[in-house]
């Protein structure tokens, strides 16, 4: 069984972060592991606070993790602040020198309900120095407008969820020019909490069970989209609800 670990935050309500990662990486019949990164109180409503774990105790579960259980992918997720970043890079790049294995980043910067999840003094540090080890890196439109240039030199997957229109594109976007789009029809409903997250977990468990990028990204694709659809008419909390994957 192949391994991915998850590098991000805590969600209270369960519907994105560490516990989506769990079970979307568990979906896909892959085993994961965690580093929490932050831990946040926040519920279908919006994130009422977030606790940064201490660097060290996080290059301290990165260093575990690694140690062990060998992982075939990684997912990154939620990264508070500088220090936290430094950690993350600091124990990864070793790992990675010794074992090829992917590296999608999910740059979560803001939260729907507009809570500021990443200090800015994060930014610079992580375009120049987790970036180049990643492998995919997938921003909302809001996030690319935030990142600039910085992600032209990398892989990138442009989410469109943000934009306009009935029909939703994602554009993967390669190093050398090459661009692939994904388009589906938009679906309506409320429940759309912790889709990024999904999204980046089902590309990382692909890449971990041998798919190349742009067929992990059509598989994952299809994946969120058929959770989506599954959750349109849940009703979990009074606000911004989750999507079900099974």
């Amino acid at each position: 069984m192949e391994v991915v670990l998850t590098i991000a935050g805590s969600d209270s309500s369960a519907g994105a972060g560490i516990q989506q990662d769990l079970k979307t990486i568990t979906a896909h019949g892959c085993y994961g592991a965690t580093v929490i990164t932050s831990i946040t109180s926040q519920n279908t409503l919006g994130v009422q606070a977030a606790l940064a774990v201490p660097a060290g105790a996080v290059a301290s579960q990165i260093s575990a993790v690694l140690s062990d259980l060998e992982p075939a992918a990684i997912k990154i997720g939620m990264i508070p602040n500088k220090a936290v970043a430094e950690a993350i890079v600091d124990e990864l790049k070793p790992y990675l020198l010794q074992h090829r294995v992917p590296v999608v980043y999910d740059p979560v910067m803001v939260s729907t309900s507009g809570f500021d999840l990443m200090q800015p003094d994060a930014i610079q540090y992580i375009t120049t120095q987790l970036f180049p080890l990643c492998t995919l890196i997938t921003p909302n439109l809001p996030e690319a407008k935030r990142l600039g240039d910085s992600l032209s030199h990398n892989a990138y997957l442009l989410k469109g969820g943000h934009a306009e229109g009935d029909v939703m594109t994602d554009v993967l976007h390669l190093p050398d020019g090459t661009q692939t789009e994904y388009s589906t029809p938009r679906i309506t409903t409320r429940n759309l909490h912790g889709t990024g997250c999904t999204l980046s977990s089902a590309i990382a468990s692909q890449l971990a069970l041998g798919c190349n990028l742009q067929e992990a990204v059509c598989r994952a694709k299809a994946f969120v989209t058929a959770a989506i659809r599954r959750s349109v008419n849940i009703s979990i909390g009074h606000k911004n609800g989750p999507i079900l994957l099974d």
